[in-house]
Formats: C-alpha cells, sequence, structure tokens
C-alpha cells in the first residue's frame, strides 16, 4: 500500500515560513507519509495529494501573496481534500504563550476552503534577514527566531494523525 500524499505550501518572502514548512514536511515523512513541500507560488494542481497544508507569512496583518494566490488557484480541489492552514509571523514569543486567531483574510479562506485548522507559529527576523525593516528590527534588538520547532512537530503529527485515520 502506498503511503499518503501531503502537500506542504509555503509563502514568504525570507524563508521563516519555507523553514516552517520543511519542518512539517520531515515530520510527516517520519511519520510514514509522502510529504512534498513547495513554494506556494509554484502549486498549479493539488488533484494528486490526499492532504494538503498551506502556509504564509504574516506581513501587516495579511497572508503573503503567493499563499493567497495558491488558495484562490487551487480552490476547487482544495475544498474536496483535508486541508490546513498556517501562519507565521509574530516576532515575539505570543505564538507560544497563546493561540492567536487567523487574520481575517485567513479566516476567510479557511470557510471557503473547508479548512479543518489554523494555527499560528512565530516568526524569525534576523541578521540574515534581508531588508531595511528587518536590519532596523534587529538593530533595535527586537528580531529573533521564535519558531519552535518542537511546536511545529506536534502539530504536524496532529495532521498526521487525522490523516491517518482518514479513509
Amino acid at each position: 500500500m502506498n503511503p499518503k500524499r501531503v502537500l506542504v505550501a509555503h509563502g514568504g518572502k525570507h524563508g521563516a515560513t519555507a523553514g516552517i514548512a520543511d519542518e512539517i514536511g520531515r515530520t510527516l515523512r517520519d511519520d510514514g507519509f509522502d510529504a512534498v513541500v513547495a513554494p506556494a507560488d509554484t502549486v498549479t494542481d493539488v488533484g494528486d495529494y490526499d492532504g494538503v497544508v498551506l502556509g504564509g507569512a504574516l506581513y501587516a496583518g495579511r497572508w503573503d501573496g503567493k499563499a493567497r494566490r495558491c488558495a484562490r488557484r487551487n480552490a476547487d480541489q482544495l475544498s474536496r481534500r483535508p486541508v490546513w492552514l498556517f501562519s507565521s509571523g509574530p516576532v515575539d514569543s505570543s505564538a507560544e504563550q497563546h493561540d492567536i486567531p487567523p487574520v481575517p483574510g485567513v479566516a476567510r479562506r479557511m470557510t471557503s476552503l473547508g479548512a479543518r485548522e489554523h494555527i499560528t507559529f512565530g516568526g524569525a527576523v534576523t541578521a540574515e534577514t534581508p531588508g531595511r525593516i528587518a536590519r532596523s528590527t534587529v538593530r533595535h534588538g527586537k528580531g529573533g527566531d521564535f519558531r519552535d520547532p518542537a511546536r511545529i512537530r506536534a502539530w504536524a503529527h496532529h495532521i498526521g494523525s487525522e490523516l491517518g485515520a482518514a479513509r
């Protein structure tokens, strides 16, 4: 019997969201799934997947455009399979301290796609993050990597258990 195929698609500008997607994909593969991690702007067909995880970085209260366009472009197919959404963004420990609800645009996508769940993970702005705003953030002592690998893996295991139980 072939393992279930899961797509983990991500949209972001500087790599923190891709890192979260990579961690989810690795965990799902460790759990026996055929997990493919791909940038959201390359995803044109999700028909071959048994489940989809779609994540986007948050910028000024909006999901990254690549993630938004991926959801819109694949809406028909996404609405017919299990879908989980995640956001990355808070550059502080707030995502670890309490559940952060999805921003309004992501909440609407959850409804339209019939997504099972959404989670917000901390983001990262470090000295390696390109851009004037990132440099300023780090220079003012506000940067850091607030992604929690254990929390990301726990959520991926949760997705795997739901997909494993699905027929």
